[in-house]
């Protein structure tokens, strides 16, 4: 469905960021993973046309659909194209003030049905479903978020789109109007908005690191959902699909973390598109203290056992290519000199294959370090993870070097950080960004360890293997 239907005439496209358009517009290199695309002469001029104006045509249309589907470019579609009818779920356990504020930013623009999974005190949700007109579905005992939207799911009557927003969320007045032009597209099954943290009513150092690291925070990039990429799912604390894309794939409410991930997962292998659009932000209610947000750091990790038995190989801590890894290695290991030949084979390979494509090969040298650095970065961030006390006592295990060793250890755990921190430009230090990063990593990583356990599985502890260049046709 997606590759061959066009993208509707009245959208526009934009070029990511990181796309990089050649030889006049026959050739552009970008997308996850990173491919080439050759464009004929006819398809030069389409890309030139859709650069300037929205789809008029159908070769325009193809051109736009591919370059979407590949990840280098990103949809606008035209405001006001949708007119479906839209109901917001709202699932929620106790905790009826942050409910009042949720249902307040919402309004009455669309019809919403409050779900009520098992609270404690009862009465003080209805009273506050009842004062903002909503609909209130009361289960009779907690079944977790899963089974409380499927319960709201089922009480959706005619509606062609249902919003899922959590009850600690607070949400902009138009943020569905301006959501809902993407569905004018068929093929999109399902939109996100950044989900960013509430401000905090003091600063401190969880709030100041959390406004940065909360992980529902996808981040300001736009991005077509893909497994394995820079936005590899969406959460349900905000999000937007078709009624119809999920007939038959509701949520696993075996899961009682990550069925987000799930569902998600299970739309994109129906070949439909999901959408992370940043330009809408819901607002959402982050944990107060350290325990509390590492706790939940610690529960998401442990869904990654169960998802790898539902999706094998997209759970992977990291995908390694063959030359950035025997680089990455090589250096790991002390061989500086050995490493660096390495890269320069690695390079003229790659600078062979990219002018076997019409790239220009002097590409390759900054394409060869990225993925060097991304790949020790990765290495980094695994190992704190899912490897810190094993890392630890193979360096002081042997003797000789050991200083060397730990030191290298010290590097590889502290670069993820320290990078983040001069990219993020945080109103931390750099020591208490680091120690943060790395104590949200370990309670992270130690999740995924009690699930993968719990699921009898080894595969969110084990990387897979990649080639990160493909090649590809876009000719019209």
């Amino acid at each position: 469905m997606t590759a061959s239907r066009p993208l509707p005439k009245g959208f526009r496209v934009v070029l990511d960021p990181e796309t990089r358009v050649l030889n006049g517009g026959r050739l552009i290199i970008g997308g996850q993973p990173r491919r080439v695309l050759r464009l004929s002469a006819a398809g030069a001029a389409a890309l030139a046309a859709l650069q300037v104006g929205p789809v008029g045509t159908v070769a325009e249309g193809k051109l736009a659909r591919r370059l979407v589907s590949a990840g280098v470019a990103h949809p606008r579609p035209p405001r006001g194209t949708f007119a479906g009818r839209a109901v917001v779920i709202v699932p929620v356990r106790d905790r009826a003030d942050e409910l009042d504020r949720c249902l307040s930013s919402l309004g009455h623009a669309h019809a919403v049905i409050v779900v009520d999974d098992g609270s404690t005190d009862r009465a003080a949700v209805a009273k506050v479903v009842a004062h903002h007109g909503a609909r209130l579905l009361e289960r009779p005992q907690n079944g977790g978020p899963a089974a409380a939207r499927n319960s709201g799911l089922r009480a959706v009557d005619r509606a062609d789109i249902v919003a899922f927003l959590d009850s600690d969320c607070v949400a902009p007045p138009d943020w569905l109007d301006q959501l809902l032009p993407h569905f004018a597209d068929r093929t999109v099954a399902a939109v996100a908005p950044r989900v960013m943290p509430s401000p905090a009513a003091r600063s401190t150092t969880l709030t100041r690191y959390a406004a940065l690291r909360s992980p529902l925070d996808l981040g300001p990039r736009e991005a077509l959902v893909q497994p394995g990429t820079r936005v590899s799912y969406v959460p349900t604390a905000a999000l937007v699909v078709r009624s119809d894309a999920m007939v038959g794939g509701w949520f696993d409410e075996s899961l009682r973390y990550g069925e987000d991930v799930d569902l998600i997962w299970r739309l994109i292998a129906t070949d439909r598109q999901v959408r992370y659009d940043p330009t809408v932000v819901v607002h959402h209610a982050e944990p107060e203290t350290w325990p509390a947000f590492l706790g939940r750091r610690f529960r998401y990790g442990t869904s990654a056992g169960p998802l790898s038995r539902r999706h094998p190989t997209r759970l992977a801590p990291m995908v390694l290519s063959p030359w950035p890894s025997a680089v990455t290695g090589l250096l790991l290991a002390r061989r500086p000199t050995i490493g660096g030949l390495v890269a320069v084979g690695a390079t003229i390979h790659l600078a062979r294959r990219l002018h076997d494509s019409g790239v220009p090969g002097s590409a390759a040298v900054s394409m060869t370090a990225e993925a060097v650095t991304a790949t020790a970065l990765g290495v980094g961030r695994a190992v704190t993870q899912l490897a810190l006390p094993a890392a630890l006592i193979a360096s002081t295990a042997v003797r000789g070097h050991r200083a060397d060793r730990l030191a290298t250890l010290a590097a590889l755990v502290i670069a993820p950080a320290l990078r983040d921190w001069f990219s993020l430009r945080p109103p931390l230090d750099p020591v208490r960004w680091s120690l943060a990063a790395i104590a949200d990593d370990i309670a992270y990583g130690a999740g995924v360890w009690r699930g993968a356990v719990s699921a009898r599985t080894v595969a969110p502890l084990l990387p897979r293997t990649s080639h990160r260049l493909k090649r590809g046709r876009g000719e019209t």
